[in-house]
């Protein structure tokens, strides 16, 4: 079986940082280029799909690793497990559904509100805007409309 351009991709960035080419890495890489903005359980869940074995253990290692490196974003909406994603570099924002959890990528942000120009910096240089968006996706926002009233015959 040949490589896929992804994995090509990958086993080019991982040398890069010095890292050698594992199926673990590239197994935890697939599930979450398939699985955007997952949790870790998620992650190894979807990781086993292509390497049954791969342990919890290797999963967190994997995920710490390639956060640190900056080939992994991750981030921790309110009262949920932290997500994680392949897109970096950039500094996009998420909305998340309040309902469902459904998590969506919104591009970066601009202008004064919601803050995103501080009142104070505290002597920092400020590189990046966090902002997360809470609502409902139009699905739950379906699911939870009034129905039309029937008419009465």
């Amino acid at each position: 079986m040949e490589p896929s351009a992804e994995h090509i991709e990958w086993a080019t960035a991982l040398r890069a940082h010095g890292r050698r080419v594992t199926k673990q890495r590239l197994a935890v890489l697939g599930a979450i280029e398939s699985h955007p903005h997952s949790s870790a359980d998620a992650i190894l869940a979807a990781a086993r799909d292509d390497l049954p074995e791969i342990t919890p253990q290797s999963v967190y290692v994997v995920l710490g690793d390639l956060t640190d490196l900056g080939m992994l974003r991750r981030f921790e909406p309110p009262h949920s497990p932290a997500l994680y994603e392949t897109r970096v570099g950039d500094n996009h924002h998420h909305a998340i559904c309040s309902v469902c959890g459904r998590v969506e990528d919104v591009e970066c942000a601009v202008g004064h509100a919601p803050c995103l120009t501080p009142s104070n910096t505290h002597g920092m240089t400020i590189m990046i805007a966090d902002v997360t968006y809470i609502g409902l996706c139009a699905e739950c926002a379906a699911k939870t409309a009034p129905s039309a009233p029937t008419p009465a015959v």
